[in-house]
């Protein structure tokens, strides 16, 4: 950055100390803001923590932001005892209430897979040191800052909320007015994303400068001075910022504001640009840590595109060529750390966003205020109002969701390397300057769309084979990619054994592995398709997030174990097989998959007839250097039929996928003698409750000296099978 900075104000003819001063200020501010942030910690020595107003309640978990005695902000994780105590905590405003705590580390864990949500970066993105577990807690007293008092009144405005408004219209009201998306379902919130206006419901730029166009106008209309309505603006902007959760965009919004009522007020008119980096300024040096967070990227990136695009902008003459422009501007700044952070762009977003931002801006956003100003003053005029509102509004969600069901509407080519981003930046800027002057556009056109090329066809280009043994906790889910990517299999694809509990302990949202682990990794690394999915048997922890995945990935085809669709726990699969229309077949012994590059073939179950996990579809896949076995939940009466009818063709293999998870009945002595293999792999969740691998079946492995990892300990496991048949192993 120095290179390039330094590199520019020579061409400009800068001063010599104009140039020494900007590489010195660099360099100090540099080194100041890394002594700043906050370094990891190692060890938790903290007995009482206040909360800030960053937190959740679900279900018998307090997660959020701490303040420790030792001046440290953490992670917290508490937990609920009774459901008296969450009633408690759940009708109080915890933020500045100080707790007595028996604190413990949380365990280091490996990451489920190198595209997964990343704990450390959020806890770093916050300005924390590190994450701790608490089970034991005794309130202790309330911190009456002012902080604490605007997060109380948050909290009554919330409150406020779900007391007045519909149910149907609370969550959009908690987003839209004070900027808490906890309410908001997981489907509406899907089909936001896929329609790129997810920005919508961020508070930001739209909704401070409609706020600070009715405050101002009101206090005209009241017959207050100009100047003095600019100094209540420059008063009340920062509240409403507090009342309004204090995400990034919205102080962003708040204190260009400022700036430019400030620069009014002193007859010293300020540019755009310089209020806007003088908001830079002063966001990070408040909050040095706020540069890891996606919001602040996006919003200060995107807002800044718009500021330099000022040529573009005005060139276009029409309502609806302008509003494309300002899309195609914003969408095209930040695709790079979409893609990078995400791994998907909504393509729709161009057409999405003409109608959308328009909708909500003057009549979604508006209507939503003019509501929390009238069920002050007057609930029954609210309530006569919502019923007339709340019919449309349900309607219009019921569009959106509609249409973000429709398939092709996201980009998703892979998770890009750092040397992506740099060219996708060099190509949008060098893009931009040519659309202003009007030269090279053809030339211009091209470098923006080669990275995109780029990173859309280099999986296609890797002529290894993978396979990636997914950490899903416990439970069964691998991915196997073929050269050139020409075919995709995945065998089984996780899922949790649910156990009930008392109503209180449920969670808002239940957790879905298929969701929010196994769709990740598969996005993450760009495949859009799935040629076939095999259940191996109908176990929860082999096949429950399959529904989810067939919901976000193209799927050609399935594969069960015979008669296994019986069962209940397949019961939402089969709906959604059938809801889609996706071919889905019993496979038993002798059964093929079709492939180019390997021998696939199923040698379990022998027979037609489901009894539980003896009848696991167990894979054979193999070829001149290599052979690799998929064992399901095989146990020992089906790994014993094997050793007797296929002495011959398992003989030193390459690969096994240990039969469930490694437990005592499975995995004998005369399967791993008869198998050998090179490596072994252990589907197993850390630390899981049934004490899987089993110590017997690990003696045996190493008696043997047949080396193996295991997903829990080891995260996810890829073994690349190169062009040559090197075998290559890596973990995280």
């Amino acid at each position: 950055m120095f290179v390039l900075v330094f590199s520019w104000l020579i061409y400009k003819r800068k001063h010599a100390l104009f140039i020494l001063g900007t590489i010195l200020i660099g360099f100090f501010t540099y080194f100041y803001f890394n002594a700043t942030i906050p370094k990891a910690s190692n060890t938790v020595n903290i007995s009482e923590i206040t909360w800030t107003d960053d937190y959740r309640i679900n279900g018998r978990f307090v997660r959020g932001f701490a303040l420790g005695n030792d001046r440290n902000k953490w992670y917290v994780q508490l937990k609920i005892q009774s459901e008296q105590e969450k009633e408690m905590l759940v009708n109080t405003s915890l933020s500045g209430k100080t707790f007595r705590i028996v604190a413990q580390e949380i365990p280091k864990r490996s990451l489920a897979h190198a595209y997964a949500f990343n704990m450390d970066d959020y806890i770093k993105g916050n300005g924390a040191v590190g994450q701790v577990e608490v089970e034991d807690f005794q309130y202790v007293r309330e911190s009456k800052g002012f902080v604490s008092f605007m997060a109380a009144k948050r909290f009554e405005l919330k409150r406020h909320i779900q007391s007045t408004f519909p149910v149907s219209l609370q969550a959009e009201a908690e987003a839209l007015l004070i900027g808490s998306r906890e309410q908001m379902p997981t489907d509406l919130q899907n089909a936001y994303q896929t329609l790129g206006i997810t920005h919508l419901f961020a508070i930001s730029g739209l909704h401070v400068g409609l706020v600070t166009l009715l405050l101002h106008e009101m206090l005209i209309r009241i017959g207050i001075r100009r100047e003095t309505a600019n100094w209540l603006l420059i008063i009340a902007l920062p509240l409403y910022a507090f009342l309004a959760g204090g995400a990034p965009s919205v102080w962003r919004s708040v204190s260009v504001t400022e700036i430019v009522l400030v620069s009014l007020l002193m007859k010293r008119k300020i540019a755009i640009a310089d209020a806007f980096s003088l908001s830079v300024i002063g966001f990070v040096c408040l909050s040095p840590w706020v540069i890891y967070q996606i919001g602040f990227q996006l919003s200060y990136l995107a807002a800044f595109s718009l500021i330099y695009s000022t040529i573009l902008l005005n060139s276009s003459t029409s309502y609806l060529r302008q509003s494309f422009v300002i899309t195609a501007v914003c969408q095209l700044i930040v695709y790079p750390i979409l893609v990078y952070q995400f791994y998907e762009v909504s393509i729709s977003s161009f057409l999405a966003n003409l109608v959308f931002v328009p909708l909500f801006s003057f009549i979604v956003l508006p209507a939503n205020i003019f509501f929390l100003l009238l069920s002050y003053t007057s609930t029954s005029i609210s309530n006569l109002l919502f019923s007339i509102y709340e019919p449309l509004r349900t309607i219009l969600g019921e569009i959106i969701t509609y249409l973000g069901s429709l398939p092709f509407q996201l980009w998703n080519p892979m998770k890009p390397t750092l040397s992506f981003i740099f060219l996708a930046y060099l190509g949008i800027i060098l893009f931009f300057i040519s659309m202003e002057r009007r030269k090279n556009k053809l030339f211009s056109f091209i470098l923006l769309i080669l990275p995109m090329v780029m990173m859309h066809i280099t999986p296609y280009l890797d002529a290894s084979t993978r396979i990636t043994f997914l950490n899903v906790g416990q439970g069964d889910c691998t991915i196997i990619e073929m050269p050139y990517r020409k075919e995709v299999i995945m065998i089984d694809t996780g899922g949790l054994l649910r156990f009930e509990q008392e109503k209180w302990k449920d969670t808002k949202e239940v957790y879905e592995i298929g969701r929010q682990i196994v769709v990740p990794f598969l996005k993450g690394k760009g495949i859009t398709k799935i040629d076939t999915i095999v259940i191996t048997h109908a176990d929860a922890d082999h096949m429950e997030g399959a529904e989810e995945i067939l919901r976000e990935i193209r799927v050609k085809e399935v594969h069960i174990s015979p008669n296994s669709h019986k069962k209940e726990v397949m019961k939402d699969l089969m709906e959604e097989v059938e809801r889609q229309q996706i071919p889905l077949y019993e496979k038993k012994e002798g059964d093929q998959i079709a492939s180019k590059y390997f021998h696939l073939q199923y040698i379990n179950p022998m027979d037609l007839e489901y009894e539980g996990n003896n009848d696991s579809l167990v894979l054979s896949m193999r070829n001149a250097h290599f052979q690799g076995l998929f064992t399901g939940d095989l146990e020992k009466e089906g790994e014993e039929e094997i050793v007797r009818k296929y002495s011959k063709e398992l003989q030193q293999i390459t690969l096994l996928k240990i039969g469930h998870h490694g437990s005592k009945t499975s995995s004998i002595q005369s399967f791993l003698e008869l198998t050998r293999p090179k490596i072994s792999i252990i589907s197993a969740g850390y630390s899981n409750r049934y004490g899987h691998p089993h110590p017997e079946v690990v003696e045996r492995l190493n008696n043997l000296k047949l080396p193996f990892l295991q997903t829990g300990t080891d995260g996810s496991i890829e073994v690349e099978i190169t062009k040559k048949g090197e075998i290559l192993v890596t973990t995280p």
